[in-house]
């Protein structure tokens, strides 16, 4: 291979690599969500949390902002976490002894092994954060039997 072949040759081949290194890296977080069947969603408010996710959390305070969910692609186990100056709407949570931890755990969540009660709020468990609430589903059917909510 002549010299001035090798040059044309890199001039093509460098950029095309950078380039394919960009889009992997810009792509990675959505390419290992999908490989593990999971998926993170963050929404400025409740109104937006309600319209934009496929799941459902009827517990989170009409004033939360800052939601940030984690989910499982490929059935119901979720984690929220919002902030929010609201206490739980006491026809949708009441407080239980925990007998669920999530499946996910969330940046800024608290330690939930360290918490002895939750709020059982229809299929979700509910513990209080510095600035809001911290929620996963499936919580355990003793804690959903005990929740006011459907």
């Amino acid at each position: 291979m002549t010299s001035s072949l090798r040059r044309r040759t890199a001039l093509v081949v460098v950029p095309a690599a950078s380039v394919l290194a960009l889009i992997c890296l810009a792509g990675c977080s959505s390419l290992t969500e999908t490989m593990r069947n999971e998926a993170s969603h963050e929404f400025a408010t409740q109104a937006e949390l309600a319209d934009g996710w496929d799941k459902s959390a009827p517990w989170v305070p009409n004033d939360a902002v800052d939601i940030s969910t984690h989910e499982s692609s490929s059935g119901d186990s979720a984690s929220l976490i919002a902030v929010s100056g609201t206490r739980l709407d006491p026809t949708q949570c009441v407080e239980v002894e925990r007998q669920s931890s999530p499946s996910f755990t969330l940046d800024d969540a608290p330690n939930v092994y360290k918490a002895d009660m939750v709020f059982a709020c229809g299929d979700w468990a509910v513990v209080p954060t510095g600035d809001g609430w911290y929620g996963w589903t499936p919580n355990h059917p003793d804690e959903k039997a005990a929740s006011p909510a459907p």
